[in-house]
């Protein structure tokens, strides 16, 4: 069976985007064949097209990380997918409203071409990550083989651990974030956010996003560490996120209100691969 394809990036961030008129036979061991960067299509998330749900949205996406596992929310992958819509016709007044697991995202399309995404509220209850704590906090020890690390939770339609490192060029990420993303005390494993404060209004951000490793952005993850760091009064309303494939923005005005990311979203290729 052959199957057509986008392949795009948000930042180098990168998606094999399906449109999904009819059944796909996507499963986690076909996702991850395919995400393979020898000898599949290579990507770390792929995004699924359905036909809307809703009559007040033009898509349905569903989300599945490199290793096959189907997740609630992608930021950097909403943003792609509204700039494909967009080349498509489907965003005329340069706004378009999607439905995902998480549920709605809106979003705008700029002048410059970058793409702005409403991500929805912030939720700091443990329980909508789900991480197991007694009760909210601004901060929580957790245990690894290491030794204690202090991390603030938060979901953006999808769960993040964010841990404040003194320089994201020498943080341990790659012995942490594996050690983070799969700690019993996050059932459905988290993302792990390593935030360096630069200034009020901008960070620097590396993520060992759950089910794909380390990427060169991540969306939601830009958004969660700028939320905990303006819960711990640190950040500002509008940050700069420097992340390793680029910059991206993030506005949220505080609790009660929606969190905005912004950046670019280019396509690369379009192919097909047969299955």
């Amino acid at each position: 069976m052959r199957i057509e394809f986008t392949k795009m990036h948000g930042l180098g961030n990168d998606f094999a985007v399906f449109d999904a008129p009819g059944a796909l036979p996507l499963d986690g061991a076909l996702i991850r064949r395919l995400s393979d960067r020898h000898t599949g299509i290579g990507f770390d998330q792929a995004l699924v097209l359905e036909g809307p749900r809703r009559a007040d949205t033009a898509v349905f996406y569903r989300i599945f990380n490199a290793d096959g596992m189907e997740v609630e929310q992608c930021g950097n992958g909403a943003r792609c997918i509204a700039a494909l819509l967009a080349a498509r016709g489907l965003a005329r007044t340069g706004t378009i409203t999607m439905d995902s697991p998480a549920g709605l995202i809106r979003a705008r399309i700029l002048e410059d071409g970058r793409v702005s995404v409403d991500m929805g509220p912030v939720c700091f209850d443990p329980r909508a990550l789900p991480f197991d704590a007694q009760a909210e906090a601004e901060r929580y020890p957790l245990e690894v083989a290491e030794g204690n690390v202090e991390i603030g939770a938060v979901s953006i339609g999808n769960p993040h651990a964010v841990l404040a490192v003194e320089s994201v060029d020498t943080a341990a990420v790659e012995r942490l974030g594996p050690a983070i993303e799969r700690h019993p005390r996050f059932p459905r494993r988290v993302n792990a956010g390593f935030m360096q404060i630069v200034d009020p209004a901008h960070i620097r951000l590396r993520v060992y996003e759950r089910g794909a490793g380390e990427t060169l952005a991540c969306g939601t993850g830009a958004c969660a560490a700028v939320a905990v760091g303006r819960r711990w009064g640190e950040l500002d309303r509008e940050v700069h996120v420097s992340v390793r494939g680029g910059e991206l923005r993030v506005n949220w005005n505080g609790p009660g209100e929606h969190i905005w990311l912004t950046g670019p979203a280019q396509v690369s290729f379009a192919g097909h691969v047969e299955v």
